[in-house]
């Protein structure tokens, strides 16, 4: 999950989930990464299956780009590539984090994590160079590891910069931990690096509807994402209604009128609210809408 402080290795310990999985606590946000089902059912859940990354891998011409916005521990990018590994296409994935705290840590704890198998050497690449150049099965891979700000890298960076994603991982911590990651603007930007002519969805844990209100503003369609073992209804959103199986409908609209909670958050300071008449207003205008 995405930082917003520094941190070492000791603001970390390993927990014991109720399911005897192991994951990583952070003591500074007071947050454990993947708290119920563990690292890599929840990345399963989440990622793999909602966003049908082997069928869509095994389907697709030319490179496939990822971005991983909250690199964290890694148990999100290796699930991926484990379930990905018969696929052929070359893979891209861009990593985003503000500190290899917590993967530095978890690297150290590798034996309980249990996910890290196979992979220590390309991790312990990545933490050196920020760049693994790897072959993997039957295509190539090129991970890269960008260190820093991510919402002030979308706001400072032109689009071109780097490959449009075909999908992103998004796993920051929540927004009343770390409000600067689900800003109204942050989501607005990150759009703005998408190619119409790549389908591309965004799944992430949360179900809030400031979120969903934040991420429709910013252009994307957005749905009713599957379950995990800590949530039963998650979000997803895409640049294109092909990827949202269950969009949201006029029904959700009406409750988000009604909500006490549905203002986006404008600015990286976490506070709930109803939403405003021109708030409103646009909302209703979204072509998922009409």
């Amino acid at each position: 999950m995405l930082c917003q402080v520094h941190s070492t290795r000791e603001a970390y310990r390993i927990v014991k989930l109720a399911n005897g999985m192991h994951s990583v606590h952070s003591l500074a946000h007071r947050e454990t990464f993947h708290p119920v089902i563990g690292p890599v059912a929840e990345a399963e859940a989440l990622y793999v299956n909602q966003l049908r990354l082997p069928e869509r891998m095994a389907g697709h011409t030319g490179e496939f780009v990822i971005w991983d916005v909250g690199l964290g521990a890694a148990a999100n990018v290796l699930t991926v590539l484990r379930a990905t590994h018969g696929t052929s296409c070359p893979l891209r994935i861009i990593s985003f984090d503000h500190t290899l705290a917590p993967l530095e840590f978890a690297l150290d704890h590798a034996a309980e994590l249990g996910y890290f198998t196979g992979y220590e050497s390309t991790i312990t690449q990545l933490l050196k160079d920020h760049r693994v150049n790897s072959t993997d099965g039957n295509r190539e891979v090129v991970w890269e590891l960008h260190l820093g700000d991510f919402p002030e890298f979308l706001r400072s960076h032109a689009p071109t910069i780097l490959p449009p994603p075909h999908a992103i991982l998004f796993d920051a911590f929540s927004p009343a931990r770390n409000p600067a990651m689900w800003t109204q603007l942050l989501f607005a930007n990150l759009f703005k690096f998408l190619d119409a002519s790549h389908p591309c969805a965004l799944p992430t844990y949360s179900r809030s509807t400031m979120l969903r209100v934040s991420l429709l503003l910013a252009g994307f369609y957005v749905g009713a994402g599957h379950a995990t073992g800590e949530k039963e209804e998650t979000t997803i959103a895409a640049n294109t209604m092909d990827l949202i199986s269950e969009p949201l409908g006029k029904k959700w609209l009406q409750r988000a009128r009604n909500s006490t909670s549905a203002e986006p958050l404008w600015e990286p300071i976490y506070r709930q609210a109803p939403l405003t008449p021109e708030t409103w207003d646009r909302l209703q205008q979204h072509p998922q809408f009409k």
